[in-house]
Order: C-alpha cells, then sequence, then structure tokens
C-alpha cells in the first residue's frame, strides 16, 4: 500500500489535459504541487489560488497572465542541456501557457501576492555537489538565494550515468529551528540514454529511487523511475537516486511545509552521514556541469 500510495508511474496522475497532476487532491498531499502538460502547439491553464514556477522540460513557451502581460520563455532541447529560464507568477494570477513541447508548473497554494519575475538561464545558480560518483549538478532557480517565492522551494538536480544523488539519505519531517524544516517534497523524474550512447531506445532509460521512514513516519519505496514518475515524500528519509549505467537522471524538486521559515534544513541519516566526509579529497566528476548545445 506504502509505495503505490507515495509512488506514481507516468499517466497515473493524468488530469484535465495533464499529463501528470499532483495537489492537495490527493490524500495526505496538501503543501505542494506540481502539474506537467505535453504540448503540440497548443495551449493550457494553469488557475489562480497557488504561487507558480513555470519551467521548461523540453522545448520553448510562451506564457500570458490573466492582467495581459507576456513572457516567452526560450527553454531547452531536454533537461540534460544545461539550466532553463523560468517564470514565478503569484497566486493571484491564471496563466495560459502555450508551445510545443514538455512542461512543468511547480506550485504552492498560498494568499500571498508576491511579484512576477523572469529568471533567465544565464542568472540561474548552478551548483556542482557533491564528488566522485556522487557527483550532481543542481539548479537553484527556485531556492531562497534565487527567487523571493511566499512557500516553495524548487530545484532540479542532473546525476550523470552511474552516478548517486540525494545521498547520504535525509529527511526533512520535523521542526528544530536552524537544524531541520518540515517541508513535504515531490520529484519528478526524467532519464535519457548518455549523450554519447547511440540508437538506444530513450524509453528504456531509467534510474532507482529509494525512501525509508522515519519517526515521523512510515513510508517505503524501493523503484525503477522513468520519464514522467513521480515519487512523494511527505516525511521519511529519501534517497538515493541512482543514475543506470548507461543513462542519465534528472529530478525536479518542489518543497513546502508548514513552517514559518522558508527553508532547507535537513538531517542526515546517522547511519550514513560520515559520507560526506568521504567526499574530501576526491574529484569532481569531469562529465558536468552538464551545459547547452546551442550556439
Amino acid at each position: 500500500m506504502g509505495e503505490q500510495r507515495w509512488f506514481h508511474p507516468r499517466g497515473t496522475l493524468a488530469r484535465d489535459g495533464w499529463q501528470t497532476a499532483v495537489d492537495a487532491r490527493l490524500d495526505g498531499w496538501q503543501h505542494t504541487g506540481l502539474k506537467v502538460a505535453e504540448l503540440d502547439g497548443g495551449s493550457i491553464d494553469a488557475a489562480a489560488g497557488d504561487e507558480k514556477l513555470i519551467v521548461p522540460l523540453a522545448g520553448s513557451f510562451s506564457v500570458t497572465l490573466d492582467d495581459g502581460a507576456r513572457f516567452e520563455l526560450a527553454g531547452r532541447a531536454s533537461v540534460f542541456d544545461g539550466p532553463t529560464d523560468v517564470l514565478y507568477v503569484a497566486s493571484d494570477r491564471v496563466v495560459t501557457i502555450a508551445g510545443t513541447g514538455r512542461v512543468a508548473v511547480a506550485a504552492s497554494p498560498t494568499d500571498e501576492v508576491l511579484p512576477t519575475r523572469h529568471i533567465s538561464a544565464a542568472e540561474t545558480p548552478v551548483e556542482l555537489r557533491g564528488s566522485g560518483a556522487s557527483s550532481r549538478q543542481v539548479h537553484n532557480f527556485g531556492t531562497p538565494q534565487a527567487l523571493d517565492a511566499a512557500r516553495f522551494i524548487v530545484c532540479e538536480v542532473i546525476t550523470p550515468s552511474e552516478n548517486w544523488s540525494s545521498y547520504p539519505p535525509h529527511k526533512h519531517d520535523e521542526h528544530d529551528p536552524g537544524h531541520e524544516s518540515r517541508l513535504e517534497e515531490i520529484y519528478y523524474f526524467e532519464s535519457a540514454p548518455t549523450k554519447t550512447a547511440s540508437g538506444v531506445d530513450a524509453a528504456a532509460a531509467f534510474g532507482m529511487f529509494s525512501t525509508y521512514s522515519s519517526p515521523a513516519g512510515s513510508i517505503d519505496i524501493n523503484a525503477q523511475v522513468r520519464t514522467g514518475d513521480v515519487a512523494l515524500v511527505p516525511y521519511g528519509y529519501h534517497g538515493p537516486a541512482v543514475a543506470a549505467p548507461g543513462y542519465d537522471l534528472y529530478y525536479l524538486n518542489v518543497m513546502a511545509g508548514p513552517d514559518a521559515e522558508r527553508v532547507w534544513n535537513i538531517s542526515d541519516d546517522p547511519a550514513h552521514a560520515w559520507v560526506r566526509e568521504s567526499w574530501e579529497g576526491q574529484p569532481f566528476d569531469d562529465r558536468l556541469p552538464y551545459e547547452s548545445t546551442k550556439g
């Protein structure tokens, strides 16, 4: 029951024209939302009531607000093609997204209204985290350091073939000021053959993802993850996310919770926290950073 409740293969959360729709209609879910759509020259609307961050996954899009403002998102060829420009939209606005490709809308319910903001790919903070086989690339376009938002924290992570991320396993399900914050979290996954592979069926690409219980609640996910799959983490230790040999792994994270402070404070599983110290002195994976192939 636990895995079926919190892990959703591609298409199982489809609703109202969205390929994926995560929101408070799901039992036990209340602080974060995510919608993903595949568009082929058409358009789709995202309603008011949530602050929103519009993230092109593959392709380019125009975004029109119900006050008439219009923004162009240049996007990218794929999530493995470097950072993208994104658009933050306040909770009082309805948006219409038009274009061709795959687009995500991260969300969190709030009454607070903050200014619309376009963040270009060049402005996006790119962090190289870990080392050795735990090297990964993080695009921090929706973190407190990069974006003034009401509730959510949004970022994306690229994990090269054979590497581990979301590791050591960690949690954020207790309110311990300065040490740990309460944040439910969405993982939206994509996977693809490595850039050096040829003639490989992209649908075969996969990674692995795990969660397990903490004192805050019982959860158990040990799943192969492919493009379009979603894992929900209401509590518990989560990680690792592992890219299988031959395939790169991507995930978009959306986090928010009941605490007043918008901050990502985590606690590592004490059994595995020592791993961070082992990274010192290890070379970083020279395949990173993944950058745009445009131009």
